[in-house]
């Protein structure tokens, strides 16, 4: 009989402080995600965030089906073995989807799945780690599915105290930026929705107010899930933040909304799906969901990670929001937090500010840190520090293993300089981290219209250049005692700081 081990980074506790309900019906069709070994190797201290060398999607294809042959076959082979099916094989996304009954699963991994109610939801979980056979064991990355807990929260914060302020449609924060005249026709920006929905009659509505022509909107269902408006949890103002904010920004874009649920298997399939989306060809990802590192199991980042460094391989972009519960992220412990994707050395972490105005111009611009939350930032306690911020001043981490400093650019969040978002047919003043992730994805797009070759991953770029940043220096995000103060150059706040023309400059148009 062959020998069954643990799989690496697979052991994690069921949810905490809850009973389960009973076990998972025996007879329950379930779908895992299989991700396999990344044969370029982990990120590892001394390589984090250097730049990897560009591929084209099909020379990446290739590549992938020799290298994966023998782990697809492998796996095939374990399937089989305990009556699976194989419901998906992409050696492309490094992924082998598998499909049987929650007893056959639960056979094949080693472990047992009960229900549990969390938040009003039910959901299935599990506690210790997983088993599989050794001829497998070193082949896979993570095996995602048997867990459905809610697993993240989108980055938005309405507006809440007192009378609304008069907000910004998202053209307008474009021209204050000094960005207000790009055209990305030819781009596709694509968004990340782990829940909610859009509904064509509020997208006419809000790209009339900016005196636009709606973008051309394409939803792409990932794991089951759909555009389904009228979410209870407010998913939907997510939604329609991402939509007329990336919009606004990138006329003429194409716009990708990739829909999840929202479990680790959900947010990870989303994004390698957007990244090796051959129909759609996003040059760059947007993303308003995430979680504070210390809830992200071992095999979930390793599999994130792996599938952000292939987007920095393919020449895309991706932006994700810092948060929106300054610098504890949200978590009780007394201590600073970072939240992920943002925290991944190949993502660019987009923290928030709120702008003062006066004749169209701005005034002032500070960290954001009122109106019930304020800008996530500190140091990873999961990645070392890149070499991009070596002489970035970041503070030391927590962990021996972090280094990573949070965000690297910021851009306008606070709701009392909120949007002007349609929302179910009304106007209201949104902010949050989640309006500058596809603040600066709209940048992107605009200036990869005029490039001879995408910006991909351009950290370097943008940290050798700070000057080409509005400097935030002043404000704070701390939460009571917790938390870092803003100042000259980067900052645990605002990263470099917020767009303006002179960026524009150097990441704008080069000859074709």
């Amino acid at each position: 009989m062959t020998k069954r081990v643990e799989l690496p980074g697979s052991r994690h506790a069921g949810p905490e402080g809850l009973q389960a309900m009973e076990r998972a019906p025996a007879d329950k069709e379930l779908t895992v995600s299989i991700y396999l070994k990344d044969r370029s190797g982990p990120m590892t201290a001394h390589a984090i965030g250097a730049r990897p060398d560009r591929q084209s999607r099909a020379a990446l294809r290739q590549s992938r089906e020799a290298d994966h042959a023998a782990d697809i076959a492998a796996l095939r082979e374990f399937a089989d073995s305990h009556g699976l099916e194989i419901a998906c094989s992409d050696p492309t996304r490094r992924l082998v989807q598998v499909r049987g009954s929650t007893s056959a699963i639960e056979q094949a991994f080693g472990t047992e799945l009960h229900h549990y109610e969390v938040d009003g939801q039910a959901c299935r979980a599990r506690s210790g780690a997983l088993h599989v056979p050794e001829t497998v064991a070193d082949r896979i990355d993570a095996v995602l599915g048997l867990d459905t807990r809610p697993f993240a929260t989108p980055k938005i914060v309405p507006h809440r105290n007192g009378p609304p302020p008069a907000g910004f449609l998202p053209t307008e924060i474009a021209a204050l930026y000094g960005f207000g005249d790009l055209d990305a026709s030819g781009q596709c920006i694509a968004l990340i929705e782990l829940g909610g929905g859009y509904a064509d009659a509020d997208n006419q509505a809000a790209f009339a107010a900016m005196g636009l022509t709606v973008p051309e909107i394409v939803s792409v269902p990932v794991d089951g899930a759909a555009n389904t408006p009228g979410d209870p949890q407010g998913a939907d103002g997510e939604v329609a933040l991402d939509i007329q904010v990336a919009g606004g920004m990138a006329p003429g874009a194409r716009i990708a909304v990739y829909f999840a649920p929202n479990t680790s298997q959900g947010f990870v399939d989303a994004i390698t799906q957007a990244i090796h989306d051959g129909d759609n060809t996003p040059s760059v990802i947007s993303i308003s969901w995430g979680a504070p590192e210390s809830e992200w199991s071992g095999q979930a980042l390793v599999a994130m990670n792996a599938a952000l460094k292939d987007a920095a391989t393919l020449g895309i972009t991706v932006t994700a929001a810092s948060g929106d519960a300054l610098a504890t992220d949200g978590e009780s412990d007394g201590k600073a937090h970072v939240d992920y994707p943002a925290s991944n050395p190949y993502v660019l972490g987009c923290g928030g500010t709120r702008l003062v105005t006066a004749s169209n111009r701005i005034t002032s611009e500070v960290v954001w840190n009122s109106n019930g939350g304020g800008t996530g930032g500190g140091v990873s306690d999961a990645f070392a520090r890149p070499a991009y911020q070596q002489g970035a001043n970041v503070p030391p981490a927590d962990s021996p293993d972090g280094g990573r400093g949070v965000p690297d650019v910021a851009g306008n969040a606070d709701p009392e300089s909120g949007y002007r978002i349609v929302v179910h047919g009304q106007t209201g003043i949104i902010g949050g981290t989640s309006a500058v992730a596809p603040l600066w994805a709209g940048i992107v797009a605009g200036c990869n219209a005029r490039r001879a070759e995408t910006l991909g991953y351009f950290h370097d770029t943008l940290y050798q250049n700070a000057a080409a940043f509005n400097d935030v220096s002043s404000g704070d995000n701390r939460s009571g005692d917790v938390g870092f103060d803003a100042g000259p150059g980067w900052d645990p706040c605002t990263g470099l700081g917020s767009p303006t023309d002179r960026l524009r400059a150097l990441i704008g148009a080069k000859p074709g």
